[in-house]
């Protein structure tokens, strides 16, 4: 009895070994561009974009999407799940760090070979043969690691790391498929653009073949002219199916992403126009980057649980004490287990130490230590893939601007030239060859114009995502899944 304070002095003079995690500092770059690049009109940095930034596009319909993918999208479901798993393990793995209490209890009924001691023929121990008797056991033990050298404190922050860089991971997840929402919808809008314009091309297509047809009748014409108006209208028609094609597929592609079937799909007829483009687009510095994004985070959170892990193999190096008692009540008779002639208990302090293991520890802590480098340059590597990332999308921003500008002032031209040709067509003074060209410029003028404006806003909503699109880090543990 008199060695348990002292081992319990020893306990609270305790040390945990290993090196302690210190979290990377904000890298010192003011912003993401090159010198000589200029920043996009539309931006302002700062802290970055608010929550549900979707909303900025100002479609209900692009919102209750975006919103129902989140509550019923299934890979989001699996993450949540994983990520409560990884909660759970956490506290399994705190839980060996306070003492273990066991219970046991049993009945037996036992049968003494006496002829294996020697005795043999009419023993007076067993007139009948050998003794049979009934032994009723109860009892329980308790042991606690007093965990001198802080392995399993070490092992308690691994674990709470590990369950960091899944909700981080989780969180990137959401983030990415409310992205993915964002983006299918968008391709939607575009397509839908794109066959607005098949048809009115192919509605100008059949105009030309009428006027044709009736300028022949006329004696104005030839059958030359109606051919070509003719195959013109049969090659435009069947682009159309394409299209089509592809609106089905990015149908069913939203469907999985909200988690339902492509039957139950909500109408999805938004159009380009019927969206806006945000007036201004919060972007995160690299200081305030580096500590809302997911990814980022997540990368951080695995380099914590490296550097922990190097202390759990370093605690492997040095002895172990523990403490523990066992207490038992044996009877013949159920009746007798609660009586103190029938007791019996014990204490007792053991120590473990390592002598010899063919250097398995030292390697150990070794590797542990390689792969918090690792982690560490895993984690320099996400914050730059991640500059990278803005800054691609920031110069896409300007670009977009000159594109649309540039596709608009086409459009504009190739209209007017397509009307006068027809005008002159009309007249008499071209031929369907003319009128069937500039129609030919005003479509790829049109479909240009599209392309543009979807990718403008394509890179607007990659551009929220690549800086954490409002996310704000939601504090570790507890048992739900994350939301928005």
């Amino acid at each position: 009895m008199r060695a348990f304070p002292l081992l319990l002095t020893a306990a609270l003079a305790g040390c945990t070994v290993g090196p302690n995690f210190a979290r990377p500092q904000a890298p010192a770059a003011a912003g993401y561009q090159t010198a000589g690049e200029t920043v996009p009109p539309r931006v302002a940095f700062g802290d970055g974009p608010e929550q549900r930034w979707w909303t900025a596009f100002g479609s209900p319909q692009l919102d209750g999407l975006v919103d129902q993918a989140i509550a019923h999208n299934r890979s989001l479901a699996a993450s949540n799940a994983t990520l409560a798993a990884s909660r759970d393990e956490v506290r399994a793995v705190a839980g060996r760090r306070l003492p273990q209490v066991d219970a046991n209890a049993r009945a037996d009924q036992q049968q003494v070979n006496l002829a294996a001691f020697g005795f043999s023929g009419n023993n007076p121990l067993a007139p009948g043969g050998n003794p049979e008797f009934n032994l009723y056991t109860v009892g329980g033990g308790i042991s606690y690691d007093l965990d001198l050298f802080g392995g399993l404190r070490r092992s308690v922050e691994q674990s709470a790391a590990e369950a960091e860089a899944q909700q981080r991971q989780t969180e990137a997840a959401h983030l990415s498929i409310a992205g993915q929402v964002v983006n299918q919808v968008l391709t939607i809008a575009a397509l839908n653009a794109q066959i607005a314009t098949a048809r009115a091309l192919l509605a100008d297509d059949q105009r030309n073949v009428d006027l044709t047809q009736k300028r022949r009748t006329g004696g104005e014409g030839t059958l030359v002219e109606v051919l070509n108006a003719q195959s013109q209208y049969a090659a435009d028609r069947g682009d159309l199916p394409q299209l089509d094609q592809q609106l089905a597929e990015a149908r069913h592609l939203l469907a999985t992403l909200i988690g339902t079937t492509p039957d139950a799909l909500p109408p999805t007829d938004i159009a380009l126009d019927r969206l806006t483009l945000p007036t201004t687009i919060p972007v995160a510095l690299p200081s305030a980057l580096v500590h809302r994004r997911p990814d980022i985070l997540q990368a951080e959170a695995q380099l914590h649980a490296a550097t922990a892990a190097i202390g759990v193999a370093t605690a492997r190096l040095y002895p172990d004490i523990t403490l523990g008692a066992t207490l038992t009540q044996g009877a013949p008779a159920v009746g007798d287990l609660v009586k103190n002639a029938f007791r019996g208990y014990d204490l007792f302090a053991g120590l473990t130490a390592p002598v010899f293991h063919g250097g398995t520890l030292k390697a150990q802590r070794a590797a542990a230590m390689d792969r918090a480098r690792a982690s560490h340059a895993s984690y320099e590597q996400t914050v730059l893939v991640a500059f990278n990332q803005v800054a691609d999308l920031l110069s896409a921003m300007q670009n977009d601007t000159r594109s649309v500008a540039d596709q608009q002032a086409s459009v504009t031209v190739a209209e007017r030239s397509r009307h006068l040709s027809r005008r002159s067509f009309e007249v008499g003074n071209s031929g369907i060859l003319q009128v069937l060209e500039t129609e030919r410029l005003y479509q790829r003028a049109s479909n240009g114009l599209v392309v543009a404006r979807t990718r403008q806003f394509l890179n607007v909503a990659r551009l929220y995502v690549a800086t954490a699109g409002g996310w704000l880090p939601k504090p570790v543990g507890g048992s739900e899944g994350v939301r928005f």
